[in-house]
C-alpha cells in the first residue's frame, strides 16, 4: 500500500499544468490544513487495516511552498496512526523557484528521502514559455543543493516538444541534466490538456516528424548514459526506479489525502473502489464531515483493462501471477485474448509484456480488452 499526499497551492499557474493547483495570494493556512490533513486520515484508517506503507509521494501544486515544520509535524501524526516500513521511499515534489536556503535540510530531517525537481527546461526562453518561476541557475542551484542536504535519491522531471524546440534544444535539457548524475529521470512529451491556457490558446509545437526525432535520439542518448526507460516516460539508472510509480503501474492500492487527492483500495469483501477528496482547497480546509468527494467500484468486467493500461506501459510489464492476485480474477478471464495478441507478436510469450510492436500500437492493443 502506498499513500499519496496533495499539496494544492503553488506560486503561479502553469499555462500547461491540468492538475489541481492554485496560485497562492497569501500565506498559505499550514497548521488549518494538516488538521484537515490528519481528520481527513482519521476518516480512512480502515481501509489502511494492518497493511504497511510503503512509498509515499507528495504531489501539488508545489509541495515545496511548505515549511520543513509542517512535514515534521506532519510525520510525526502520520506515524502514529500509520504503519510505515522502515524503508519506505517517501518523495517529495520541489520546485525550483520555491526553495530558500535549509529548506531541503528541513525536508530531510522531517524524513523526506527522495525528491522530484520539477526543472521542465534548462533553456531560457522555453521556461519563459512555460510560465516557469524558476531559471536556469536556480534549476542548476536546486539539484546542487538537494545532493548537498544528502538527497542521492531524485528524479529531475523534464518536458519535450516544447513550442519553438529543435532536436537539439532537447538534447541540450538532457546533457545539463546528466552533468548532476541523476538516479532518475521523468522526460515527457508536452500535451495540450483542457482546462488550461494553452489548450486556449495552443502554441505552435514541433511536428509528428520532429517530435518522433527528439524522442529517438534522445532515448539513444540515455540509453549510452546507462539509464533505461523502465516505463513510457520514465527513465533510471539500474535500481533506482520510482517505487510509488511503479505500485500504480502495477494495480497497487494507495491512499489519498488532501485536496482534489485520488486514491484506490481492495477491500476485503474483494470489491475494488476509487475515491476521490474535495477539490476545491477552502472547501478542502472548511469541510464538515467528510472530505470525501466521491467514489466508485472498480466492476470486474473493468478490471482487465484497469491493470493492463498501466502495467503495459511498464518496458517489462509484469507476470501473469500478479494480474491474478491485483484484479481478484483467474488468468483464464483474458486467456483467449491474450493467446490471440501473441500470435499477432503484440504480447511477450511468457508474461503480460508488450512486445516492441505492442509498445507501438499499444493503444490499439488495449482496446482489445474494452
Amino acid at each position: 500500500m502506498s499513500l499519496y499526499i496533495h499539496v494544492p497551492w503553488c506560486v503561479r499557474k502553469c499555462p500547461y499544468c491540468d492538475f489541481n493547483s492554485h496560485a497562492i495570494k497569501q500565506d498559505i493556512p499550514e497548521e488549518r490544513y494538516l488538521k484537515a490533513l490528519l481528520e481527513d486520515l482519521d476518516e480512512d484508517l480502515s481501509f489502511a487495516s494492518d497493511r504497511s506503507i510503503q512509498t509515499i509521494f507528495i504531489g501539488g501544486g508545489t509541495p515545496s511552498l511548505m515549511s520543513g515544520p509542517f512535514y515534521q509535524n506532519l510525520f510525526n501524526e502520520l506515524k502514529k496512526r500509520l504503519a510505515l516500513s522502515p524503508d519506505a521511499e517517501i518523495t517529495l515534489e520541489a520546485n525550483p523557484g520555491t526553495l530558500e536556503e535549509g529548506r531541503f535540510e528541513a525536508f530531510r530531517a522531517a524524513g523526506i528521502n527522495r525528491l522530484s525537481i520539477g526543472v521542465q527546461s534548462f533553456n531560457p526562453v522555453h521556461l519563459t514559455e512555460l510560465g516557469r518561476i524558476h531559471d536556469r541557475e536556480s534549476a542548476h542551484r536546486a539539484i546542487e543543493a538537494a545532493r548537498e542536504a544528502g538527497f542521492d535519491n531524485f528524479n529531475i522531471d523534464l518536458m519535450h516538444g516544447l513550442p519553438g524546440q529543435s532536436v537539439e534544444d532537447a538534447l541540450s535539457d538532457l546533457r545539463l541534466a546528466l552533468e548532476h548524475n541523476p538516479p532518475h529521470l521523468s522526460w515527457y512529451q508536452l500535451t495540450l490538456e483542457p482546462n488550461t491556457e494553452f489548450y486556449s490558446r495552443p502554441p505552435t509545437l514541433p511536428d509528428d516528424d520532429q517530435l518522433w526525432e527528439i524522442y529517438q535520439q534522445g532515448s539513444a542518448f540515455l540509453r549510452q548514459h546507462g539509464f533505461e526507460d523502465y516505463e513510457v516516460s520514465a527513465w533510471s539508472q539500474p535500481g533506482k526506479e520510482s517505487r510509488h510509480n511503479l505500485n500504480y503501474w502495477t494495480f497497487g492500492d494507495y491512499l489519498a489525502l488532501g485536496a482534489g487527492a485520488h486514491g484506490k483500495i481492495s477491500l476485503q469483501d474483494g470489491t475494488i473502489r476509487r475515491y476521490w477528496k474535495t477539490r476545491q482547497p477552502d472547501a478542502y480546509l472548511n469541510r464538515i464531515g467528510s472530505r470525501t468527494a466521491g467514489n466508485e467500484e472498480i466492476d470486474w468486467s473493468e478490471r482487465p483493462l484497469e491493470f493492463l493500461m498501466n502495467a503495459l506501459r511498464l518496458s517489462r510489464g509484469t507476470s501473469e501471477e500478479l494480474f491474478e492476485e491485483r484484479t481478484g480474477l483467474p488468468l483464464s478471464s483474458i486467456a483467449v485474448k491474450l493467446e490471440q495478441l501473441r500470435e499477432e507478436k503484440l504480447l511477450d510469450r511468457h508474461r503480460i509484456q508488450a512486445t516492441e510492436l505492442g509498445h507501438r500500437y499499444l493503444n490499439s492493443l488495449l482496446e482489445r480488452f474494452l
